[in-house]
């Protein structure tokens, strides 16, 4: 069944259609809702929101581009609508220098590059993540980014050369290492 046809279905009230339009497209909202938050929670949480949103607004879906890029600009949206609400309660918390010291052991051993690279992705500037996250990590083309954040081709494709550029400099002592 093709996504117009689950669609047509799905309004009609057909919930094994809106079963069956939700498991083909969940994996990738997920994957991108887990590189962009980095926690497995919030990416269970924006996913199941973004289906929500798009369910109750599926009848306004017009078809001008293809249903995984509509979903995934729902999805962009949830997400980075929801890191800002948990940035903004982050930034009520009580400052770690504010608490009582508690004596942990220290590593001083290096993180392994798998750790860095997820903490220098999670360090880029939101729109920097976001575009290099669709790009190269779930393989959207420039064009359905632009589509989906509402930005131009032009813009997706600096924000990805920047946020390369940082990961360069963040991740530069690992390149000796992948050198062939």
């Amino acid at each position: 069944m093709t996504d117009a046809q689950l669609i047509a279905e799905v309004l009609r009230g057909n919930a094994l259609a809106e079963r069956k339009l939700y498991d083909a497209h969940v994996d990738r909202i997920y994957r991108l809702a887990w590189r962009m938050s980095g926690d497995e929670t919030l990416a269970r949480d924006f996913t199941q929101d973004t289906f929500i949103r798009a369910f109750d607004k599926l009848a306004d879906f017009r078809g001008d581009s293809s249903l995984a890029t509509w979903l995934h600009s729902i999805a962009t949206s949830v997400i980075l609508n929801g890191l800002k609400k948990v940035k903004r309660i982050h930034g009520r918390e009580i400052a770690g220098d504010e608490l009582p010291e508690v004596m942990t052991p220290t590593r001083d051993a290096e993180p392994d590059l798998k750790l860095r690279l997820r903490r220098a992705i999670e360090g880029l500037p939101d729109g920097y993540r976001t575009v290099f996250v669709m790009h190269d990590v779930e393989g959207y083309t420039h064009e359905e980014i632009a589509t989906a954040l509402g930005i131009q081709a032009g813009t997706s494709k600096a924000q990805l050369f920047r946020a390369r550029a940082r990961l360069r400099t963040e991740l530069a002592e690992f390149a000796g290492e992948w050198a062939s």
